[in-house]
């Protein structure tokens, strides 16, 4: 591995690579889970599309137990769900037609409600889900997150300088203004909940990405580095994010 890259960093080949990395690990994750009901948080960007569509085609579809999968989202803009803008509309058009996916086992964040109401519906979903008011080191709320990397050093909508970085209590709060364009609202996971996972994964694609990882590897405070799991965490890289 590189030396200038995060620790337990894979360098892949291409954003194709990652995305069959990333499914790879989703599969394992479900071979190992016991439980009757496993939750996965989505992330938006292109990388996680190609994942998406992957997913439902034909080479990893029979390979997922859809009927026990539960899909959440670790954000989404505060816009209608069938807006090009909303995470929403990506996965539905990503899993398409080909994924055999009960519609109740996507938990799609309320943008309908505005940023303060959609996010305290969302965290009593997420709670609802759970079946407790506090997450529970020993039972992590996801089975696997997935997240990006902003070329500012977001992740999810956690911006740089924004309150959202200092909620430790919720789960979900609203970012009223976004750190990047487009700007509007959206609603977010926080810290700990993205961290109640048995499994994290960053997909991080392209070579606008390149000095967001540079400055994590050089111990800047960015919000992609305030990221915790309480499994493990890992970094899959393509090679013109990860050249040097």
């Amino acid at each position: 591995m590189p030396s200038h890259l995060p620790p337990g960093a894979q360098v892949l080949p291409d954003a194709d690579a990652v995305a069959r990395a990333a499914a790879d690990h989703l599969v394992a994750v479900c071979a190992d889970a016991a439980q009757e009901r496993i939750a996965v948080c989505l992330s938006g960007g292109s990388t996680p599309k190609r994942l998406y569509e992957l997913l439902a085609g034909p080479e990893y579809v029979d390979r997922l137990p859809w009927d026990r999968l539960h899909w959440f989202f670790g954000d989404d803009r505060v816009v209608p769900w069938d807006d090009p803008l909303s995470n929403v509309r990506m996965v539905r058009e990503a899993f398409g037609h080909g994924a055999p996916l009960p519609e109740t086992h996507l938990h799609f964040i309320p943008s309908d409600l505005g940023p303060e109401r959609g996010a305290e519906a969302y965290a009593r979903t997420l709670r609802d889900f759970y079946g407790a008011a506090r997450l529970d080191p020993a039972r992590p709320l996801f089975d696997l997150v997935l997240l990006g990397l902003g070329e500012d050093g977001h992740t999810a909508s956690l911006f740089p300088g924004k309150p959202a970085l200092a909620e430790t209590g919720a789960l979900a709060v609203a970012v009223p203004e976004a750190g990047l364009a487009p700007f509007v609202p959206r609603i977010t996971l926080t810290f700990p909940a993205l961290a109640s996972a048995r499994r994290s994964l960053f997909l991080v694609t392209g070579a606008g990405k390149r000095e967001a990882l540079a400055r994590i590897h050089a111990g800047e405070d960015l919000p992609a580095s305030r990221v915790t799991s309480l499994g493990g965490l890992v970094w899959l890289i393509d090679a013109a994010a990860a050249e040097a």
